[in-house]
């Protein structure tokens, strides 16, 4: 892990910087040496990549969405080619020039995270020898290294030797009860991320070997981070659990506000939508009005989500526009209007007993 920290030492000093402009506003208030004030460093250092990262993140989605769109075509090109492996990878190379899609997008806030964890990484391991690194000198070497997070120095591993941990003034047992925990908790909020987005944000209407891929990935990313983190620092420890803590909540705002087509978590957005129309008489929010216009525009080739919701607007009289508003509909008004006038004209009268028909009727008294 050192090695491949070494690796990404050129951007050591611009992460250990931000942590010192960090550190010098959360120590002010809790303490030079606080472990609260370093903690607080790592998480803003986070939460500014993660900010920064926003538009790859996107990217993400967009290349997401598309491999999962291409699927059915994948599945089609590997059964015509099952015995021509060149001609199959060329088949699919052309495919993703057509569609413009990326299969590596998909990893690009994972790759473009990497130089700031190694780095992150390398500071910490600095600090545990005592050593300078990048923006920090030795008094703030010194301090970093008497923070502790629950008694746990911040660059104390699980696997130091109760020697090692000594020096950094902890015991063997604080330090490995808190990266236990914070390992735990980094795996399971890996996870629950993974499955959230394949129960709720997953075409559920294409079955491909995709599918079973991400199902698989489910389980052994948290299984490699929890066998990786018993060699990270406690500081780099906050800096991932922290990571997939933010992951997790982008996730579910975008799986509430912006979620994949055919998805349950479609079918649960367009409810809600349904419910507000029904409130208010219409549509409010651009956002909405540009999920609405994208299913007007679809036309027929709708996924059971969308054709339901267009059908319940229609049951309840409402029409949704091109421009993606929802107004009352003139059709469903008249038919309904004309159901109710012919069910008054068909009315007929009582119908007359044979006795009441055979007997005259008196003519009206003479005045």
């Amino acid at each position: 892990m050192d090695t491949i920290a070494s690796l990404f030492s050129f951007i050591t000093y611009p992460v250990s910087w931000i942590i010192v402009q960090f550190h010098s506003l959360y120590g002010a208030i809790f303490g030079e040496s606080s472990g609260l004030a370093w903690g607080l460093s790592i998480v803003s250092l986070v939460i500014l990549i993660r900010i920064c990262l926003i538009p790859l993140f996107v990217k993400q989605i967009k290349a997401t969405r598309g491999m999962q769109a291409l699927q059915p075509k994948m599945k089609a090109i590997q059964e015509r080619y099952k015995n021509d492996k060149q001609r199959q990878s060329e088949e699919m190379m052309k495919l993703y020039k057509e569609t413009g899609t990326n299969p590596l997008s998909s990893c690009l806030p994972i790759l473009a995270q990497s130089p700031f964890f190694f780095a992150l990484y390398h500071v910490l391991s600095n600090i545990a020898d005592g050593k300078p690194v990048g923006a920090m000198d030795q008094q703030l070497v010194d301090s970093a290294r008497a923070a502790k997070i629950f008694g746990a120095p911040i660059a104390a591993k699980f696997m130091d030797s109760p020697e090692k941990v000594a020096a950094l003034g902890a015991t063997l047992t604080d330090v490995r009860i808190v990266t236990a925990v914070m390992i735990v908790m980094m795996s399971l909020s890996q996870f629950y991320t993974q499955r959230q987005l394949m129960q709720k944000n997953v075409d559920l209407s294409v079955k491909t070997p995709f599918m079973q891929q991400q199902k698989m990935l489910m389980y052994i990313f948290p299984v490699i981070f929890a066998v990786m983190g018993i060699n990270f620092p406690v500081g780099v420890l906050v800096y991932w659990l922290t990571t997939n803590v933010w992951t997790m909540g982008q996730q579910m705002y975008v799986i509430n506000q912006n979620p994949t087509p055919g998805s349950k978590a479609q079918d649960q957005y367009l409810t809600r939508l349904l419910k507000q129309i029904t409130s208010h008489g219409e549509l409010k929010g651009r956002g909405r009005k540009r999920v609405v216009a994208a299913i007007v525009a679809k036309g027929p080739d709708r996924n059971d989500n969308e054709r339901k919701f267009i059908a319940a607007l229609t049951k309840q009289g409402m029409a949704a526009q091109p421009d993606g508003s929802v107004i009352k509909s003139v059709e469903a008004t008249a038919d309904s209007d004309a159901a109710s006038g012919g069910a008054a004209k068909r009315q007929q009268p009582k119908r007359q007993s044979k006795a009441q028909r055979q007997t005259p009727s008196k003519p009206a008294p003479k005045k």
